[in-house]
């Protein structure tokens, strides 16, 4: 199953250079990359990245990934947290996430 982070373009820059991140200043604060599935992600970025610009969304296969918990957040839905940093070689995939001017346009290959 894959999980998805949406970075911003500097935070995905970054990724790519040092090949490992902690997360956005969000995960830094919390203490752990916040990511979520499929059927989640379009709420995450509409709840936390609205109107966003130069995002890019990532993707992550969540079987096997050490230290990883999913555990309740929003209305109590179980949400993946990875506690630990996030590897460059952990990523499958990575797509620019655009904004239409309304909503942010995901790619289909999540579906």
């Amino acid at each position: 199953m894959l999980i998805y982070k949406i970075f911003r373009a500097s935070e995905w820059q970054t990724l790519q250079a040092e090949e490992v991140s902690l997360g956005a200043p969000v995960d830094l604060a919390d203490g752990y990359i916040h990511f979520s599935t499929a059927s989640q992600a379009p709420e995450t970025a509409a709840k936390w990245f609205a109107g966003a610009e130069d995002l890019w969304l990532v993707a992550v296969e969540a079987e096997g990934l050490e230290d990883l918990k999913w555990e309740p957040s929003r209305g109590g839905a179980l949400f993946p947290h990875l506690y630990r940093s996030l590897r460059l070689t952990d990523v499958v995939w990575a797509w620019p996430l655009p904004w239409d001017g309304a909503a942010h346009v995901f790619p289909a290959e999540m579906t």
